[in-house]
């Protein structure tokens, strides 16, 4: 992806329904319309965000999934403006970076989230070792294959790829043959800097600084643990889950955090969050705060186009683009497949208040956007288009 502009079309920021005390709100009031304004809004994605720092865009709208694609700048661009260069400098100064939290994923977090995240993805990391266990490899094994790993990277001084590490860790390094190769783990090393990272002992370093490659170096770090324990850590995933989606079920609950249903319910407890029924029949889990902002949100009115990545926040936190279409949308098929049927959008979507319009793609051979838009192309669309494809 070329380098996003620093500025965008002005959004004017709508004022914020204040945090008061209301009865919930009719369920026949809470349309899908209405639902997809307000997760718009709660993504900050209606301007409410233009000009927060990259940091601050993360903690409020959500962790961006990174996975190598351009989410964590399309994410920033979109709700703050941001560009790419300032959003890469931010990651020089570890303000933001990328770290394995929610079910083991790796996510773009702000630096106030770095030590509390990790501690969520900390049993995913041990997952892996439960494979090297069933092939005879010993917790002895790996640990003292960590602590190589710290004593060769402190000896560098310098940051080190796998390939380096491998070469410097020798016979320390055992490969795992077929079997391993067919299990996804050929050698032991990868699993040993799964653990170190879920400690914050080492973190993980783009090759060139930027996030939308896959190529890593590991260097020493020493992040401090914090002071919570699980059940406080998973309450507060949950808070900040349904503050960034406005509400969302158990089921989406526990698809994003990879929680228990015992462990979910917990939560949700802890959270104070009030049971919502919806127009259309779902029950939404919702925190008191946004209960009286939700019965007094009302949709905008004017036009708010945003081209977003097909793994942004609002479209990936609940998993759930079938509600984000029209009605006389949700027929619309790519290749035979219906959009509106498919967990995952086979394309990028064009967004106008929550609202799938269209899908798109950067076609880099010629640097332009290729998109389809189910309607025509309204001045706001044309223009919002040109901004994201300079």
């Amino acid at each position: 992806m070329t380098t996003l502009p620093s500025s965008a079309t002005v959004l004017i920021p709508p004022a914020i329904p204040p945090a008061v005390s209301h009865d919930a709100p009719d369920p026949q009031v809470l349309t899908p319309e209405l639902l997809r304004a307000w997760a718009w809004h709660k993504q900050g994605l209606d301007g409410t965000l233009l000009g927060a720092d990259a940091a601050d865009v993360y903690s409020r709208a959500g962790w961006a999934r990174s996975v190598g694609g351009a989410n964590p700048y399309l994410t920033l661009f979109a709700r703050a403006g941001t560009s790419r260069a300032q959003a890469d400098a931010d990651v020089l100064a570890l303000k933001i970076h990328e770290l394995p939290t929610a079910r083991g994923c790796t996510y773009v977090l702000g630096r106030d989230d770095f030590a509390w995240g990790l501690q969520i993805g900390r049993d995913a990391a041990v997952a892996p070792f439960r494979v090297l266990a069933r092939m005879g490899v010993e917790r002895g094994e790996i640990t003292l294959l960590e602590e190589e790993i710290l004593h060769a990277l402190a000896e560098s001084g310098s940051p080190l790829d796998p390939k380096q590490l491998k070469d410097l860790l020798g016979a320390s390094v055992r490969n795992l043959g077929e079997e391993g190769k067919k299990k996804g783990a050929a050698t032991t090393l990868p699993t040993a800097l799964g653990l170190l990272q879920a400690d914050g002992r080492i973190r993980r370093v783009p090759a060139n600084g930027r996030l939308d490659q896959q190529r890593y170096t590991y260097t020493l770090w020493g992040l401090a643990r914090t002071a919570m324990d699980d059940d406080a850590a998973r309450s507060l995933l949950l808070q900040r889950y349904l503050g960034w989606t406005g509400g969302a079920t158990v089921k989406q609950s526990q698809w994003f955090t990879g929680f228990t249903l015992a462990h979910t319910k917990a939560a949700l407890a802890a959270t104070g969050a009030v049971e919502i029924p919806t127009a259309k029949g779902e029950v939404l889990w919702v925190l008191p705060d946004d209960v009286g902002r939700l019965a007094s949100f009302e949709a905008p009115a004017e036009e708010q186009i945003q081209l977003l990545a097909g793994t942004d926040s609002l479209v990936l936190l609940r998993r759930n683009s079938g509600d984000l279409f029209a009605e006389q949308d949700k027929g619309k098929q790519v290749l035979g497949s219906t959009l509106a049927l498919q967990a995952d959008l086979p394309d990028h979507p064009i967004f106008d208040r929550g609202r799938i319009i269209g899908l798109w793609q950067y076609d880099p051979g010629e640097s332009r956007i290729a998109h389809w838009l189910f309607g025509g192309a309204t001045p706001a669309v044309s223009r919002r288009i040109g901004e994201v494809e300079a």
